[in-house]
């Protein structure tokens, strides 16, 4: 039992019994060996057995002639008969189907998993292991109750509703106050501020600590303490980010720098809660550069994942160097220099790796709060970096306008279309309907950046779409279209007759400004304008009357 603080854990008033040899299973009881035997070797023998018995008993029960009336009575049935049992079975389908739609969005899951795992899965020999020594009756009552807070939590996280999720979490607490993964979920779902959710989180660090050295005094007993072991390890682990994640937000930097140094000492291959990129976010608040530079250097290799936070943190670094003394013209006139060209490489290569950042940084696109999961090398996780890194690159001058100056210049050094990458693998396809799910319905998803084709291409396809559908209407209806036709070029050529005879009368007109009012009012300018205007009322008559005759002939089709 642990003592008040929960920090340190008191000797027990029994010894415990010893740990079996190596390769040997701990005593079980009577149900437990029926149970291994009925899902190993001995389930075959009972399958033989009951084959042995059927052939025994084939005479008495008639098995030949059962059979063969089977078989007759298969072969009498009708084609009928079989889209009824189809129309039967689907009908039978859809409404399964229905109802497990409406309880995994009422329960928040399957009712045939729960009932499997709530009642197969027992019978079958499934159950959840012991955390504490077997062959004493607290041992069996710390089992149980072990197990009823398992089951709990276990519906706990899979409800979709919140009400529900933190009615389960008090249940738990009910059967067992020491349930770390309840305070977990309570500090995640009720605590309204900060520092409510810190006040949670120790309770369950607490509850934590004392539920990981009862599993590490019983990791060699078997697989199934073993597997129990990891899982404490991780909500431990877990426990302590989020710790750390508290104090980040209250102002405790050094304080959340430390518990992350410590956790990555304690833990190093727990690489994928990424712990490190929250400690790089830390130290560029307090702008110790220096050991930024260390965390990547650690974990920027090309053997372990990346990210955004990675990628875009070691470009931060390299601009800064530059940031304040560049400039695009003086660049474009004496060329970049060594330092410049890193700072440029580093930006390609994150802008690669997530193409989707540069907008938000440069407030381009307006950022939302980050979803609960974020995807990588999606929107989600653009969101994400920008939303907590922006001030970072707002904080060194220049770096904006640097990223802004190079960043586009990434897409001319990715092959297209993306068959393959230039440093990393080719850009998933996929991260645009994920990140759907991912981000609300009210964000515009940002798609990745693809090249806009020239417009030769896009008149090209224009024209030749145009061609094929005339080509096609003049096919099906070869009268109407020569009509249309008729009627088109007619229209042409009286507009460029009308131009024609405007160009004309400008060009005869050729006087002084000074005797321009002069002319307008003599007798000859009159008869002229006088001559023009009965050509273009002809011409205007006779398209007129033509379009009369266009209409008159469509109408007798």
């Amino acid at each position: 039992m642990a003592d008040g603080d929960g920090l340190s854990e008191a000797a027990p008033d029994t010894a415990s019994p010893p740990a079996p040899a190596p390769g040997l299973s701990p005593s079980l009881g009577w149900r437990d060996r029926l149970r291994a035997g009925l899902a190993g070797t001995g389930a075959s023998l009972w399958f033989v057995a009951g084959l042995g018995l059927l052939y025994a008993l084939r005479v008495p029960l008639r098995l030949c002639e059962n059979l063969a009336a089977v078989t007759v009575f298969l072969n009498s049935l009708t084609p009928k008969f079989y889209v009824a049992l189809t129309g039967t079975s689907s009908l039978i389908s859809g409404l399964i189907f229905i109802f497990e739609w409406w309880y995994f969005h009422k329960h928040g899951t399957s009712f045939i998993e729960q009932v499997s795992v709530s009642h197969l899965r027992p019978l079958m020999g499934g159950t959840e292991s012991s955390i504490s020594s077997p062959g004493s009756p607290s041992s069996n009552r710390e089992s149980e109750t072990s197990r009823q807070n398992l089951s709990v939590m276990q519906k706990a996280w899979r409800e979709r509703n919140p009400p529900a999720r933190i009615k389960a979490a008090y249940q738990a607490l009910e059967l067992n106050n020491d349930c770390a993964t309840a305070y977990v979920l309570l500090a995640e779902e009720e605590a309204t501020t900060i520092v409510d959710a810190e006040r949670l989180f120790k309770q369950a660090l607490k509850a934590g600590e004392t539920i990981y050295r009862r599993s590490q005094q019983c990791q060699h007993q078997s697989p199934q303490h073993e597997a129990q072991l990891r899982r404490d390890t991780n909500v431990l682990v877990y426990i302590k980010r989020r710790l750390a994640m508290c104090a980040r937000k209250l102002g405790r930097i050094r304080e959340a720098v430390k518990i992350m140094r410590d956790l990555m000492k304690e833990f190093p291959p727990l690489t994928m809660l990424n712990i490190h990129e929250n400690l790089l976010e830390s130290l560029l608040e307090l702008q110790a550069y220096a050991d930024v530079q260390a965390v990547l250097a650690k974990y920027d290799d090309i053997s372990l994942p990346k990210s955004a936070a990675i990628c875009y943190t070691a470009a931060l670094l390299k601009t800064r160097t530059v940031s304040d003394k560049f400039s695009p013209e003086t660049a474009s006139r004496r060329g970049l220099s060594t330092a410049e060209i890193n700072a440029v490489e580093a930006i390609h290569r994150a802008v690669e790796f997530n193409p989707h950042v540069p907008k938000y940084l440069l407030e381009m696109k307006s950022l939302i709060l980050p979803p609960e999961h974020i995807l990588k090398r999606g929107d989600s996780e653009a969101i994400a970096y920008a939303f907590f890194h922006l001030q970072h690159w707002k904080r060194i001058e220049g770096a904006l306008n640097l990223l802004q100056c190079t960043w586009e210049g990434t897409f001319r050094m990715i092959p297209y279309p993306l068959e393959k990458g230039h440093l990393f693998y080719p850009y998933p396809s996929c991260t645009e309907t994920a990140d759907r799910e991912l981000l609300p319905t009210f964000h515009h998803v940002s798609v990745y950046p693809k090249k806009e084709l020239p417009f030769f291409i896009h008149f090209t396809a224009g024209l030749c779409s145009s061609t094929a559908m005339i080509a096609l209407l003049t096919h099906q209806f070869p009268e109407i279209m020569g009509v249309f036709a008729k009627a088109g070029l007619y229209r042409l050529y009286v507009c460029i007759q009308l131009r024609l005879l405007n160009s004309q009368k400008l060009s005869n007109i050729d006087v002084p400004a000074n005797r321009l009012q002069e002319s307008e009012t003599s007798p000859q300018v009159r008869g002229e304008d006088q001559v023009l205007a009965k050509e273009q009322e002809q011409v205007t008559i006779s398209y007129s009357s033509n379009s009369n005759w266009n209409q008159k002939f469509l109408t007798q089709q």
